[in-house]
């Protein structure tokens, strides 16, 4: 298998008023500065994230940004801007340059899609916007873009019990998801003892990945668990789960659920199962702790199965994820 994602204590940044932008590029700046980008470079990202912060300021309603290294690529920057507002109806239009909407010079979306590596957005009129983009330096490797995942705490907790990891060969993607029970530091530990087991067991089937995770987590608080294994070739996805994680197949004309036994991984475990399913084209691997409402209906979206996995899982954590626990999505892209 490749090399194992793993994923960050994502940081949302607030974008509500004209003090977040210099705070936001600033941030961004660092970033790419601490991952060797020359001066013009680094510039761009300071535009592209100036621009950005500035739409969420001037349009949006609650505002939020995430700058981090790549989850993909740690060499390449992702930010990802989030926003109830009232979404575009047009966004190939609100990407050409001199288009506004607030009688400015409409040059932000346009600005970005020309400083930024790459870029898509997604914008349901009425529901908001999510605009995912990343940034490599001149000459440097791209992320493939087929698996990433976001995370929240509860509140305003400043940890998350929730975690997720993957591992991509490029012919298949092999994803595990952790809710650890409860919230803070202790269900952090459970979720990172079962990144880390993981991370060592990528080769095997998702049962038995699971099992091995159930083994490990004993000493720890415990949690629910889920892993789903991706073959891009055969368009198919092998899952196992155990405890309250969701799992799902969307697509433009609905989705289909995955199943999961009951129990608590590290404490309470039936017989461990794997089930098989085969993932229509142009659809969409999800899986998400109980830190987000099963009630999304992917109808609703239309395009967003299509989108990269950045710009999916911010849209569901977006939408269908709750303040009263915490919260992590990750969507893997099968793109046969």
């Amino acid at each position: 298998m490749g090399e194992v994602i793993v994923s960050q204590n994502d940081v949302w940044a607030r974008a509500e008023d004209a003090s977040a932008i210099g705070s936001l590029r600033r941030a961004a700046v660092v970033l790419a500065e601490n991952r060797g980008f020359d001066e013009e470079d680094t510039g761009r990202v300071a535009v592209a994230v100036s621009e950005a912060a500035s739409n969420l300021v001037k349009h949006a309603v609650e505002g939020t940004m995430l700058i981090r290294p790549h989850p993909e690529l740690t060499s390449a920057i992702e930010v990802v801007a989030v926003d109830r507002g009232p979404g575009m109806l047009d966004v190939a239009r609100a990407l050409r340059d001199g288009y506004s909407t607030a009688g400015t010079l409409g040059i932000g979306m346009g600005g970005i899609a020309r400083m930024a590596t790459g870029y898509e957005v997604h914008s349901v009129p009425g529901r908001g916007t999510v605009l995912g983009m990343y940034f490599t330096a001149r000459q440097k490797p791209e992320p493939a873009c087929r698996v990433s995942g976001v995370t929240r705490p509860i509140g305003e907790e400043t940890v998350c019990g929730d975690a997720f990891a993957a591992s991509d060969s490029g012919t298949s993607v092999t994803v595990m998801l952790c809710d650890g029970l409860g919230h803070g530091e202790a269900a952090a530990q459970a979720s990172r003892e079962a990144v880390r087991l993981f991370a060592e067991h990528t080769a095997l089937a998702p049962v038995d990945i699971i099992g091995r995770i159930h083994r490990g987590l004993r000493q720890t608080r415990g949690g629910a668990v889920a892993v789903a294994h991706v073959d891009r070739a055969a368009g198919t996805v092998s899952f196992a789960g155990l405890g309250n994680v969701s799992a799902w197949i969307a697509g433009h004309d609905g989705r289909q659920g995955m199943i999961s036994v009951p129990g608590i991984a590290g404490h309470q475990a039936r017989t461990l199962r794997q089930y098989e399913y085969t993932v229509p084209p142009h659809s969409v691997v999800v899986l998400h702790s109980d830190g987000l409402s099963d009630r999304w209906d992917p109808t609703s979206y239309p395009g967003l199965a299509a989108r990269t996995p950045s710009v999916v899982a911010a849209t569901l954590l977006r939408d269908a994820g709750t303040r009263r626990d915490d919260a992590c999505v990750v969507a893997v892209r099968p793109g046969r």
